[in-house]
């Protein structure tokens, strides 16, 4: 089999006060975090959702749906890595991933290293294999005016025994 597979990701979440702000599972300082059911860290969630579609599995949500209370402020990491578990079980493996992180705030470029190595170690990958880039709203609609942060994300999956 040597077929190779994309998927795209995508996630939004609103920015809440009392929060923290993890993106790519990296712990970013800001007054404002995200809202959501988990940790609400958009990056993570539209990886996962990248390459559980390339492997033609079940979005995120289905697979952790956020009206079950297991997953209540559930680590991303932790949700990515089961996801995982699963694209390899059916027979894939992440190659690459380009992320962008749509956020008019706070401005990302001094963490960008550490969220691409994050999300480096957390697929196994090395770190080149994975680009993070983060672009702003131009302060248009809910990003532009920071009411939301929003992830993009391309993978590319191959076979994998």
């Amino acid at each position: 089999m040597s077929e190779f597979r994309v998927g795209i990701g995508y996630d939004l979440h609103r920015t809440a006060e009392g929060r923290r702000l993890v993106l790519g599972g990296v712990e970013i300082p800001f007054e404002r975090g995200l809202a959501g059911h988990s940790d609400a860290d958009v990056l993570l969630h539209a990886v996962t959702d990248a390459l559980l579609g390339a492997s033609s599995l079940p979005d995120i949500g289905e697979l952790f749906p956020d009206t079950d209370p297991a997953y209540r402020d559930a680590d991303s990491a932790k949700l990515l890595t089961a996801a995982l578990e699963r694209v390899r079980s059916a027979g894939f493996a992440p190659h690459n991933v380009d992320c962008v992180v749509h956020a008019e705030q706070p401005k990302l470029s001094a963490h960008k290293r550490a969220i691409a190595a994050r999300i480096a170690q957390l697929l196994g990958l090395p770190p080149e294999r994975v680009n993070v880039k983060a672009k702003t709203g131009e302060g248009v609609g809910a990003i532009g005016t920071g009411a939301a942060i929003a992830a993009t994300v391309v993978a590319l999956v191959t076979p994998h025994r």
